[in-house]
């Protein structure tokens, strides 16, 4: 299509726009040390804990840790060496009865570390913990937990219980941050919850709405820190042409990662993070890379939708990316259900939450979508080469990242 007679004075006024988004796209890429750190083993940590009525004032509550963090924080906060030395051994020599074996010879240091930042209250009054039965193994994508129960004896009340959980805190040195989630049967209630730094508390009398704004603005969070999630859809932007195109893959890839969301929270579908992140790298690659192909198939006509479409819009090239789109947001969803850690059968107590942990990443996307497409669109129709090079440089990026990532991936199996 020839450029609109005033394209190049439009260059001219948009030029600061485009800067922006070239700026945007080299920090991008600048940002693949920075999230080749996050995804290092223990940068994040999520605790798992379930609370449960034991009748007589008691709650009963089983915690899963990540084990090599309970070892090196516990350790240092108690100042015991043997622990360190025992659990690390343990730990490299990837032996769980081993590991179980030096949680147990330092109960004492384990306890006290645990019980100091995980505590459960009522009326005000600190409950008094003990700990039943031996410390266990477990493992939740890959890495290895350990599996405690305490009974907390609790004054009687009329106000529910607060839970608050400090554990494994940035001051530590260990992590940057750890989310604890929580479900919970106790005080007629039952439900979830997600505590973390800035919200480290919660009470068993919560309202519903309480309960939706921690899990949505969760899943927000998990998005917009969530680099590779990000990448993706830039890239489903950047391809897209038309809004009907972004609107169509957009809803393709959100049905998709809703439904092995779903499924994996209830037990049904389960797949190892060691093949469900090098896909969604390889994913990233690919749904940009399409894009570079399209320019280089066509050169400046890409730019442009063929005439020939058919049902909805699209043509043969179209549906078949929108069907490699849904095929990967399948592949996503089992990413977002691994970041709250969702491998145990039929996990109905959480399922309400998850599904609004879901709804926080979706607002994210329509908010990324409604910011990035339009600017977008206004560069196609005021400087159509000027949106071409942006947009494929776009493109080119996310596809370098994404086969780092990938690579990176493969290599660290």
């Amino acid at each position: 299509m020839p450029d609109h007679p005033h394209s190049f004075a439009g260059c001219s006024r948009i030029a600061a726009l485009v800067r922006a988004i070239l700026i945007t796209v080299l920090a991008l890429c600048a940002s693949i040390s920075v999230a080749a750190s996050a995804s290092a083993h223990g940068f994040t940590s999520v605790v798992f804990a379930d609370i449960t009525s034991a009748g007589s004032g008691t709650a009963r509550v089983e915690l899963q840790l990540e084990y090599d963090l309970l070892v090196v924080s516990a350790a240092d906060a108690e100042n015991d060496d043997a622990l360190f030395r025992e659990g690390t051994a343990a730990f490299e020599d990837e032996d769980a009865a081993a590991q179980s074996a030096a949680l147990e010879a330092h109960a004492d240091t384990v306890l006290h570390y645990v019980a100091d930042r995980f505590t459960v209250s009522a009326d005000g009054t600190a409950c008094t913990p003990a700990r039943a039965g031996e410390i266990t193994m477990t493992v939740q994508e890959g890495v290895p937990y350990a599996v405690f129960v305490l009974h907390e004896q609790c004054p009687p009340t009329s106000d529910g219980h607060v839970v608050t959980s400090t554990l494994f805190a940035d001051e530590e040195g260990y992590v940057t941050g750890t989310k604890t989630l929580v479900t919970y049967a106790l005080d007629l209630q039952s439900g979830s919850a997600a505590l973390e730094a800035a919200h480290p508390s919660f009470s068993t009398q919560q309202s519903v709405l309480e309960r939706f704004w921690e899990f949505f603005t969760l899943g927000a969070e998990h998005l917009l820190t969530g680099i590779d999630h990000i990448l993706f859809l830039l890239a489903l932007i950047a391809g897209s042409r038309r809004l009907r195109e972004i609107v169509l893959a957009a809803t393709a890839f959100t049905l998709a990662h809703s439904v092995t969301f779903i499924l994996a929270a209830t037990g049904l579908v389960s797949a190892p993070a060691a093949i469900v992140e090098p896909v969604i790298a390889l994913s990233i690659a690919i749904v940009a890379a399409w894009y570079l192909w399209r320019i280089w198939r066509r050169g400046a006509a890409a730019t442009e939708l063929d005439t020939r479409t058919g049902t909805l819009g699209l043509d043969r090239a179209g549906w078949l990316r929108l069907g490699v789109v849904f095929l990967f947001g399948l592949v996503h969803g089992l990413g977002f259900a691994s970041a709250l850690g969702i491998d145990e059968p039929w996990s109905w107590t959480l399922l309400w939450s998850l599904l609004v942990f879901n709804l926080g990443i979706e607002a994210v996307q329509i908010g990324i979508i409604l910011l990035v497409f339009p600017v977008l669109a206004l560069l196609r129709h005021r400087a159509p080469r000027a949106e071409l090079w942006v947009t494929g440089l776009l493109a080119l990026g996310v596809t370098a990242v994404g086969l780092f990532w990938f690579v990176q991936r493969v290599l660290s199996l």
